[in-house]
């Protein structure tokens, strides 16, 4: 009896589809370029220019504010400002899944998310109180994930898995250029130990067009008004944030392996300035050029490291294992500084961390669109896996500032830091869906 040829899908179930989710057809090339460049584009405008305050210029503004405990109080904003990007990208998220404009669904919130965020991170530079200064940089992280939330579901909706991971590329690229290309410009509005003013306009600037640039670059959105209604009662909005629970373990292993990586980048990032300045004790004019050349190292290392790595998950059809061998190069980057308390072991940290985070940043974002147990759902679940990132943004200056607190010495910050790096890779090599 003649055997019956196996479908396509039978054939090889795991060659990703090259068909765009929202319209079932390929990219033609224009769009693919549109695409890649409104990613990279906007993740390098608000990340300069959150970069640019968060940094520097907002350390360096609670020390112009005469605060007591600047490194305490730093911590503390951080932390505070996470829990509010935390609720605030799972519930822009989930707000984006339920537009019905004639605009799209993401379109909106992209562009109305960017123009709050970049003009109350200009705010942050003008308001001299740290009580109203805490509340306006609370506000900023709602903007921000106002657009972040819909603009990462813009991978899902619109984007061929079969370019995702290079999709991703641009979008992690994007940022990892950004944080410290935004360091290096910070740097420069440091002037006899205070912040200029003008620092705090060009990142309010860049933050706020960053959405409508993207959304000037993409391929217009689809209008969603000919959708499905989203149920408009309070039931109908409380069941709309249920997390997933049918087939997402691998969803949840994804989140720990996020959460655990941004606890070791955040102890150390947002603490480079008081690192250098404190943990390498070095003077007011040593810091700002140990700063612009660690933050120089990491831009150039991560161009190369970001444009390597989603193009190859791609090709290779693999995202768990650059996600991890990513991760391992973090940790052993992390253990530069702490083997070597000089400007050098600095160095070494930049070129050996930043490539390591650049190809965690390019592969990652694709690995969580692939891990999401609906689609339908996606900005919602992507709200949810980003609040690996918010919870891992929060516990890490937490951390960081536990323990100099407690131990007057940033000795014991790296190796907790390489701990939290090695232990998300196991998560990561849990994820059965994924290869």
């Amino acid at each position: 009896m003649a055997q019956q040829p196996a479908s396509p899908a039978e054939e090889d179930a795991s060659v990703p589809s090259n068909l765009a989710p929202d319209t079932g057809l390929p990219l033609d090339r224009g769009a693919m370029v549109r695409f890649g460049a409104g990613f990279l584009l906007i993740s390098v405008l608000w990340a300069v220019g959150l970069s640019i305050i968060a940094s520097v210029l907002l350390p360096q503004r609670l020390k112009d504010l005469g605060v007591d405990n600047p490194d305490a109080l730093l911590g503390t904003i951080n932390a505070i400002t996470a829990v509010v990007s935390l609720v605030s990208n799972l519930v822009f998220g989930n707000f984006s899944d339920r537009t019905r404009s004639r605009f799209g669904r993401r379109t909106p919130w992209v562009v109305w998310g960017g123009i709050i965020g970049g003009v109350t991170l200009f705010a942050v530079g003008v308001i001299g109180n740290t009580k109203l200064l805490t509340l306006d940089y609370c506000l900023c992280m709602v903007g921000l994930n106002m657009m972040l939330a819909p603009a990462v579901a813009v991978l899902s909706d619109r984007v061929p898995e079969s370019i995702r991971g290079t999709m991703s590329t641009f979008w992690g690229v994007g940022a990892a250029m950004g944080y410290p290309l935004g360091a290096i410009i910070g740097a420069s509005f440091i002037t006899a130990g205070s912040a200029a003013t003008s620092g705090f306009v060009v990142g309010g600037i860049l933050m706020g067009i960053s959405g409508i640039v993207a959304v000037a670059l993409w391929p217009r959105e689809r209008s969603a008004a000919d959708l499905p209604p989203a149920g408009q009662s309070l039931a109908d909005l409380a069941r709309s944030f249920i997390p997933p629970t049918r087939g997402a373990s691998d969803f949840y292993k994804a989140f720990f392996g996020r959460f655990t990586m941004l606890i070791s980048y955040q102890m150390i990032n947002a603490y480079q300035l008081y690192i250098i300045q404190d943990y390498l004790d070095l003077s007011t004019g040593q810091v700002a050029s140990t700063v612009a050349v660690t933050n120089t190292i990491i831009l150039v290392v991560s161009l190369a490291g970001g444009f390597l790595g989603g193009p190859l998950s791609d090709l290779l059809h693999r995202r768990k294992v650059p996600v991890v061998m990513a991760s391992l190069c973090f940790a052993l980057g992390v253990a530069m500084p702490w083997i070597m308390p000089t400007t050098t072991g600095m160095y070494l940290f930049a070129f050996i961390a930043g490539f390591g985070y650049a190809v965690y940043g390019s592969v990652d974002q694709a690995l969580n669109v692939d891990v999401l147990p609906n689609p339908e759902t996606a900005g919602k679940d992507l709200g949810i896996l980003n609040m690996s990132t918010t919870f891992g943004q929060m516990c890490g200056p937490i951390i960081t500032s536990f323990v100099v607190t407690h131990t007057g010495s940033y000795s014991l910050v790296f190796p907790i830091s390489i701990a939290c790096a090695v232990i998300g890779c196991f998560s990561i090599l849990a994820i059965r869906k994924v290869r």
